[in-house]
């Protein structure tokens, strides 16, 4: 954890290495509409260096290692991580524990594609999350963002799961982000906004499900 971890940070990670052993076989479709737009966003991947802003149990991570160069996965629970490097043995990852409000172990301009799915929520300061973005990224790189849309943080939603050790059910530690602030913070960090897009699970949802921004490094 960072020097001064904000309130709930140790929760958080604690929550997870929790649910790391069960995350993949629970039903999630947050999780999983996360996944199938991921693989349909066109990301620019081959011969790419990446950097991976929440690995999980690199669900994604296998995806990302198949058409990228490389990969860098960071996360700050053990157990996810732990998961994750069984999941991608063989493939070209470097995993590190990582809490994502630190400086990140990433050497500057050496990145072509950074993205974060299902994380920003657990961080309640973005501006230093882009400020690395834009540090790490090439000119000309991308930071694909996928978050839980403020939609449905506003209708009480936000991760959870059932604890395996008790069968209680564990409301993740989370904090609201606006749509505004998603890409004001990133403008101000000097980023340029390419696409934004809301998901919806099915057209007569009354809320969108998903929030995604595609940002570019001039």
């Amino acid at each position: 954890m960072s020097s001064s971890p904000e309130p709930g940070g140790s929760s958080v990670a604690s929550a997870y290495d929790r649910w790391s052993a069960s995350y993949d076989a629970d039903r999630n479709t947050t999780r999983d509409l996360d996944g199938r737009i991921l693989r349909e966003a066109r990301l620019p991947l081959a011969g790419a260096r990446v950097l991976e802003l929440g690995c999980g149990t690199g669900r994604n991570t296998v995806f990302l290692a198949e058409h990228a160069r490389a990969v860098v996965a960071l996360d700050f629970s053990e157990g996810m991580l732990a998961q994750a490097r069984q999941r991608c043995a063989g493939l070209p990852v470097r995993f590190a524990a990582q809490d994502l409000r630190a400086r990140w172990p990433v050497a500057d301009a050496t990145i072509d594609v950074a993205l974060t799915d299902l994380v920003l929520e657990h961080i309640a300061d973005l501006v230093p999350i882009f400020a690395d973005a834009v540090r790490v990224l090439r000119p000309g790189g991308i930071f694909f963002v996928s978050e839980l849309h403020p939609a449905m943080q506003r209708a009480g939603k936000q991760a959870n799961f059932i604890d395996p050790a008790t069968g209680i059910e564990q409301r993740i530690p989370a904090y609201r982000h606006d749509v505004a602030e998603f890409v004001n913070d990133g403008i101000g960090a000097g980023l340029v906004l390419r696409r934004l897009d809301e998901w919806r699970l099915a057209a007569s949802d009354d809320h969108p499900r998903l929030l995604t921004l595609v940002f570019a490094k001039p």
